[in-house]
């Protein structure tokens, strides 16, 4: 089952998803192979702002997510606000590429950054990725969530056969939040900004 024109709304207006709506069988019966959502979270020795310039500035994903190799902005944008537009090219082992545009669905700097990536029409597959920032005693608290939208069931089995990892991100998606607070540490001087 496909998200309601009434759930991309709410996502679109309020960056809120409702609870599961997805089924997670296909309709011959079988199971989806890849988890539908999942979460990450890590404390960083970094200020929110300093993770903030990092996070919000697209084109540097390549320096600390281990499957987002780059990014470019689209349509002459050049930083993020909703519905901006960028293209993001992935690369898993040494064979699998692809990219996705995706578009900006919440800026609430430098606390809250989603995006809902939007697939080809023959994957039907789209998904919803935020990022919060909080800030703690030493540093900030990154937790990156993932919200599987859409995505046809053989294009679900495809990607689990062709990227095991995807079945199970976690540990991955911890890496690169670790990797986003070293960066934004370096890049502040080396010393937290606030």
């Amino acid at each position: 089952m496909s998200p309601t024109d009434d759930d991309r709304q709410l996502v679109a207006e309020t960056g809120q998803i409702r609870p599961e709506t997805r089924r997670t069988g296909d309709h011959r019966g079988g199971t989806r192979r890849l988890p539908q959502a999942g979460a990450a979270e890590v404390v960083v020795d970094a200020a929110p702002e300093a993770v903030w310039a990092v996070l919000a500035d697209v084109t540097r994903i390549g320096e600390w997510s281990h499957e987002c190799r780059g990014a470019e902005w689209l349509d002459g944008a050049t930083a993020a606000a909703p519905g901006v537009r960028f293209r993001g090219r992935n690369k898993v082992g040494a064979l699998v590429r692809w990219a996705r545009v995706c578009v900006i669905r919440a800026v609430d700097a430098p606390h809250e950054f989603a995006w809902e990536t939007v697939g080809p029409p023959l994957m039907r597959d789209a998904s919803l990725w935020r990022v919060r920032l909080d800030p703690v005693e030493g540093g900030t608290r990154i937790r990156q969530e993932f919200r599987i939208l859409s995505m046809a069931a053989w294009a679900d089995r495809l990607v689990a056969a062709v990227i095991p990892t995807h079945r199970d991100r976690i540990a991955a998606l911890e890496a690169d939040l670790r990797r986003l607070g070293e960066v934004a540490r370096v890049s502040a001087g080396g010393r937290r900004t606030s």
